[in-house]
């Protein structure tokens, strides 16, 4: 990967303190359906190569929706050790693999740190579903003996968090969020926390996988998903044709230390998660969004103005009702078409826990290439989403030093990150 930007200092309202250290990002790993591993991945999305396909993982063909991002090219012997095999599901592997990634990008060695000083913090939002799938259907096929031991963790949504720790000997604070597609924020901003508290590495973020018929059909009895065939024009955020979203498996892991620590070690730095905020919708019934003050409170945390942004990563639900709500958020803070807002994940699909961590790191990028990805598919937003969507083809010419990354989960989750280059 090239280098990244060395570190600046902080703005002098957020100045680098013992009481207040600056979390900056020195790793990134990646698996994305259009792409296995960081480089690979930003190559494809700097190119608009979409992700999405029809499903090959199990036969979808009686199932309405047929269309997926899966990782392509991920083969587990090549990332995890053979001891590891049987009692880890995909997810898990995926996991291990991009936390390798992580961690060799920052250059970093888990055993030159003290005991107890790098942790990890995970985002899942369902855990080792397809080991879980295949062990209740030998539970009722052919009864409890024939179920794995590794049940009994494999299926678990913490199971990413311990396995990386062991695997890596990091035996620091640790912990997991389920907050859905708002989960690779609040993640990270659990990990910036175990910083300000002491630690001085955290690998954290989400990497996601249920691409199975058990949790196809969670997917299907919601109503939520695109029934297009046509990759291309399955997932439409903003767009007045869109009618659904594409679900996907992958995400990104960052290595997140503190902003001294890094520097004593010469450390590599793409830039700082300078802000952050989490908000929690009202009952669906009274209606509202609290997107916006996510938004609002995460630039009150970073120190900065909304005049301050040069991009937005937007959620991007591909559902009419909720683009509007989140257009609306966008407006209300920085006018009509008054930043320019994009939306890679229309080339992944929604990754669940690890669609915003991998926002992050295409923010992270862009600050570092000075350039905003495109929005593919929708080819202009509707009129009821008058945003400054970024389509077609990637935007330069720009000159970025702020990105406001925004994400919502299922159940009224609502985060909000500032990445400063």
């Amino acid at each position: 990967m090239s280098d990244a930007t060395t570190l600046d200092r902080p703005r002098e309202a957020h100045r680098d303190t013992p009481q207040r250290p600056t979390a900056v990002v020195t790793g990134i790993g990646v698996a994305a359906p259009n792409g296995l591993g960081a480089r690979a991945w930003w190559d494809a999305v700097l190119r608009g190569e979409n992700g999405i396909r029809p499903l090959t993982r199990f036969d979808a063909t009686s199932y309405p929706v047929r269309l997926a991002g899966e990782v392509p090219g991920f083969v587990a012997e090549d990332h995890v050790r053979s001891r590891l095999l049987a009692q880890t599901d995909q997810v898990t592997r995926l996991n291990l693999a991009v936390a390798k990634e992580a961690l060799d990008d920052a250059e970093v060695d888990p055993a030159d740190l003290p005991a107890y000083a790098a942790g990890v913090v995970t985002a899942s939002s369902a855990g080792g579903f397809e080991f879980g799938q295949r062990e209740l259907q030998a539970l009722w096929s052919r009864g409890g003996q024939h179920v794995s031991a590794y049940q009994s963790f494999a299926w678990f949504y913490a199971v990413n968090t311990g396995q990386i720790s062991i695997l890596h000997g990091l035996r620091g604070a640790s912990g997991v969020l389920v907050t859905e597609q708002a989960g690779g924020l609040d993640a990270v901003a659990h990990a910036r926390r175990q910083l300000r508290k002491g630690s001085s590495l955290v690998v954290t973020g989400g990497v996601d996988s249920a691409l199975c018929p058990w949790g196809w059909v969670a997917h299907v009895a919601e109503g939520r998903m695109s029934t297009s065939n046509d990759p291309d024009r399955a997932f439409l955020p903003f767009s007045a044709d869109a009618d659904g979203y594409v679900p996907g498996e992958g995400g990104a892991l960052l290595v997140l230390e503190d902003a001294r620590s890094a520097r004593d070690r010469g450390a590599r730095v793409y830039g700082s998660i300078a802000g952050y905020a989490a908000t929690f919708d009202p009952p669906p019934e009274t209606g509202g969004s609290r997107l916006g003050a996510a938004a609002e409170l995460a630039l009150a945390d970073a120190g900065l103005t909304p005049e301050e942004v040069d991009v937005v990563f937007a959620d991007a639900a591909g559902e009419r009702a909720a683009d509007r709500a989140e257009a609306q958020a966008i407006c209300a803070l920085f006018g009509e078409r008054g930043v320019p807002v994009t939306a890679p994940k229309t080339m992944t699909g929604r990754l669940s826990a690890g669609g915003s961590s991998l926002d992050l790191a295409a923010a992270l990028f862009s600050l570092r290439d000075q350039v905003i990805p495109p929005t593919t598919g929708t080819d202009r937003p509707a009129d009821d989403c008058p945003l400054d969507l970024v389509t077609g083809a990637p935007r330069t010419g720009v000159r970025l030093r702020t990105a406001l990354v925004l994400a919502r989960g299922r159940g009224g989750f609502n985060a909000a990150a500032v990445v400063r280059a």
